[in-house]
């Protein structure tokens, strides 16, 4: 259990750095009296006016963002009510409006960070013993707001990696609501959240066993009415509400590539950013395989472990976990079942890590503690730093360890194949560790990554330093295997 072996890590000299001119299109909105002004000065342009200044918006900014027409257009709706009842828009007028309530924002204006790596799902035209992957990152802007980011990229038979140039377009995806809420499944979800009272009872009393986000809109709109003062029902109906909202659908359009699509916030939830995801290739006991992700949703005062779904990458369903043990940042779901239940990494208390168990992959109520603090690096906390990785050894996990300096490590675990809960060996000195250049940064002195992947004889290692970059190393997976065991 306490291997005094080093194993040698080998920096790479690849560098994934924020890029200040990939941005997308956000609601610039304001309150009714200055919207209302905003729009009056809009309806003084004349005719030609509206052409020329719309023409000109057109040509400076369609090739940053492919849909100009339908956020304007978009944004436009949002406002609608503000425009005088008198007023007879044209198409063009409409479109402008939009436009002035529209603003860039600069998704990664302050870093590029905490990647997570998975295999591609095209592995079509490359040489032989190379792979196509996917990574995640998350990118944060202006105010500290988080969203997720993706790149490509292949590494070679030599493990040599070459990455793909970003597109110079960012896309937001689209959300569409759930079509369908399970009462009982909510109802579970607000009472592991503590946000629970007579009201949400009476609503859901009222709703069948499934419902839509429209029949609850209504319900909700009812009991508002027939409340005796305004705040008697609002913070009920309101968590009810959140938490529906939270549940929804990205519909990923056809003709785009992984480095334009932009996951940003788009819940009440997830209102201050949408923070680390760890995504895994999940194979289910068929063989079929599911993309899976987990990230933390923040509001600003408090997070909800939030699960990515997609089985056809043409969709991707996003889901508020429940469960008394779906708490606090950094769960990571193994890649496949264990002994007929999913299992799953967390760090439900902030400092020790756990391994939890369940039938249903949105409910975690199982659970036991798996690791402690317990070398010099990981004394403040210790955490997961992505989804294990099978290996005929047992599971690796790398790890997160916060030592002094509040100085962030990366190091590994290895967990039993059956019981996954049982360590067998770990590292007692990091594997990186902050140095040089990587302890300069939005975040001094940390080394992170939410997810790594096994090619060929080596471990790669995609990490972030210091909150603002991200970089690669590499290590002897055989190597890295023996000195734990």
């Amino acid at each position: 259990m306490q291997s005094t072996r080093t194993v040698e890590v080998t920096r790479l000299p690849y560098r994934i750095e924020p890029d200040p001119s990939r941005v997308i299109p956000r609601f610039f909105g304001a309150d009714e009296a200055k919207s209302k002004r905003r729009i009056e000065r809009v309806l003084t342009l004349g005719d030609e006016e509206v052409l020329r200044i719309l023409g000109k918006l057109e040509s400076d900014y369609s090739n940053q963002h492919k849909d100009i027409r339908s956020v304007c257009r978009s944004h436009f709706d949002r406002v609608e009510a503000y425009v005088p009842p008198t007023a007879v828009l044209s198409e063009a007028r409409k479109l402008l409006i939009g436009a002035y309530f529209t603003m860039e924002y600069s998704i990664e204006s302050a870093a590029l960070f905490n990647p997570s790596i998975v295999t591609a799902t095209d592995q079509s035209g490359l040489p032989e013993g190379s792979t196509r992957f996917v990574m995640s990152l998350r990118a944060t802007g202006e105010g500290h707001v988080s969203s997720i980011v993706f790149r490509r990229g292949v590494i070679d038979k030599d493990n040599n990696i070459s990455l793909t140039e970003a597109s110079p377009v960012s896309r937001t995806l689209k959300t569409v609501p759930d079509s369908e809420f399970d009462n009982a499944h909510v109802r579970q979800t607000l009472c592991d959240l503590s946000v629970i009272s007579p009201v949400e009872e009476g609503l859901l009393d009222r709703l069948g066993e499934k419902f839509t986000l429209g029949e609850l809109e209504a319900e909700v709109a009812r009991v508002h009415e027939s409340a005796s003062s305004p705040g008697e029902s609002g913070a009920g109906a309101e968590n009810l509400l959140t938490l529906a909202r939270s549940n929804y659908k990205f519909i990923v359009p056809e003709d785009a590539s992984p480095s334009e699509l932009v996951i940003f916030p788009s819940s009440e939830n997830e209102s201050r950013g949408i923070e680390d995801a760890r995504f895994v290739r999940f194979t289910e006991d068929d063989g079929s395989r599911i993309l899976y992700g987990t990230y933390t949703a923040y509001n600003g005062h408090a997070i909800f472990p939030t699960l990515i779904k997609s089985a056809d990458l043409k969709t991707l369903e996003i889901h508020t976990m429940a469960g008394r043990y779906a708490r606090n940042k950094g769960m990571a779901l193994f890649p496949r079942r264990i002994r007929g239940k999913y299992v799953m990494s967390g760090r439900l208390d902030g400092e020790n890590l756990y391994i939890l168990e369940s039938d249903n992959v949105r409910v975690w109520n199982e659970g036991r503690i798996s690791q402690t603090p317990k070398y010099w690096w990981e004394f403040s906390i210790i955490g997961n730093c992505g989804s294990p990785m099978e290996t005929d050894e047992g599971w690796l996990l790398l790890t997160h360890g916060v030592g002094p300096l509040r100085q962030y490590c990366i190091g590994a675990a290895l967990l039993d194949l059956d019981e996954p809960w049982k360590v067998i060996g770990r590292t007692r000195e990091p594997l990186i560790v902050p140095q040089g250049e990587e302890r300069i940064g939005y975040v001094p002195n940390v080394v992170y990554t939410c997810g790594a992947m096994i090619h060929h004889d080596q471990l790669i290692i995609p990490y972030a330093a210091s909150d603002q970059l991200t970089t690669f190393a590499s290590v002897s997976l055989a190597r890295l295997l023996e000195s734990m065991k």
